[in-house]
């Protein structure tokens, strides 16, 4: 007679290793996904393809949706699209059942010298346009959100110095999503940046912006935080774990605030969109699991997203910050999200 693996140790008393449950147990918990960022290069890794497959709800394009990939520099011509990379990851998401947040239209940096170098309104709302418009309709009802603009502001809150923001001023915000809102009608469109971990003037710049924006009929849907928490998170989190996520995500919660917020602050934080986490460097398997618990506190609060699978394909490499070691095991980091999603 024939006994399988999992009957043996179910006789045992052993519980067998349960794959690919991140994204499935989020989701039991109301939310939309788990996520990670990946690009052609690593899809075709078959290791790393076989966990995102297994575990992993959400794709984000690491850099393949970014201007200087998508719509790259050609001396002064504009135009010059480039789709491969972005289509290969739309593709294997389409395949496998995943979301796709697309990253990003409107960002200072890697940015191509024909784009940097315009010095008039009318074209470079005319660029703007024309990028997101041919992307946004290239992509139409295959990307779940889009991370319209990206990094707009300094840390004192006032908008960083770019071409956008030296031409236009404040109107390339507005810009940027009209025309991606027009491309995509079903995308859910999103104001991203990091250094969101504290209440500080760079929240407060950004929670003014996206009120006023709204106000003028700005089709902002929510608003996306980079966490780069390389040390232990330092918040009153494990007790209180929607004001850390609160201070991680703007996204508020009812109630269990940290006294030292500024009360004013958090009832405009309430009123924010709904809210996108990017886990970019965290340490510890603890740091992630509050990450985790606070996240599932709030409801603004609709998904997690990993930046890469393995350590040894991090931006940071060299901190270990993922849930998979350089041998694509699962880290124990990996179990404590599964803990604090049980």
């Amino acid at each position: 007679m024939h006994f399988s693996t999992a009957t043996i140790l179910a006789v045992l008393g052993v519980a067998p290793a349960v794959l690919g449950q991140l994204d499935s147990k989020i989701k039991a918990k109301g939310k939309k996904y788990f996520g990670t960022c990946s690009d052609s290069g690593l899809l075709s890794n078959s290791q790393n393809a076989a966990i995102i497959r297994s575990d992993f709800g959400q794709l984000t394009p690491e850099n393949s949706a970014k201007w200087d990939a998508i719509e790259p520099s050609v001396g002064t011509h504009r135009g010059n699209f480039n789709f491969g990379g972005f289509d290969t990851l739309v593709n294997f998401a389409q395949s496998n059942g995943k979301l796709v947040r697309g990253h990003t239209f409107v960002w200072h940096s890697q940015l191509p010298s024909w784009v940097s170098n315009i010095g008039d309104s009318a074209t470079l709302t005319s660029v703007i346009q024309n990028h997101i418009t041919t992307i946004g309709n290239r992509y139409k009802g295959k990307i779940y959100a889009w991370d319209v603009v990206n990094e707009i502001f300094n840390e004192d809150g006032s908008l960083r110095s770019s071409v956008f923001s030296r031409v236009l001023g404040e109107n390339f915000v507005a810009i940027a999503f009209k025309a991606a809102r027009a491309a995509d009608p079903s995308a859910k469109l999103y104001i991203n940046d990091y250094n969101l971990d504290s209440v500080n003037s760079k929240v407060n710049g950004l929670v003014n912006l996206v009120k006023r924006q709204i106000s003028a009929g700005t089709p902002i849907d929510g608003v996306g935080s980079q966490a780069h928490l390389p040390a232990s998170i330092d918040y009153e989190c494990s007790s209180k774990p929607t004001a850390c996520f609160l201070t991680m995500s703007k996204a508020g919660g009812a109630g269990g605030l940290q006294a030292a917020l500024n009360h004013s602050l958090i009832q405009e934080y309430q009123r924010l969109p709904l809210q996108s986490l990017t886990l970019l460097a965290l340490r510890v398997g603890s740091d992630y699991a509050t990450a985790v618990k606070a996240c599932l506190s709030v409801s603004k609060c609709v998904g997690i997203t990993v930046w890469s699978v393995s350590d040894k394909d991090s931006w940071r490499a060299s901190s270990t910050p993922l849930l998979f070691d350089s041998n694509y095991q699962k880290k124990s980091a990996y179990n404590s999200v599964i803990s604090a999603l049980s």
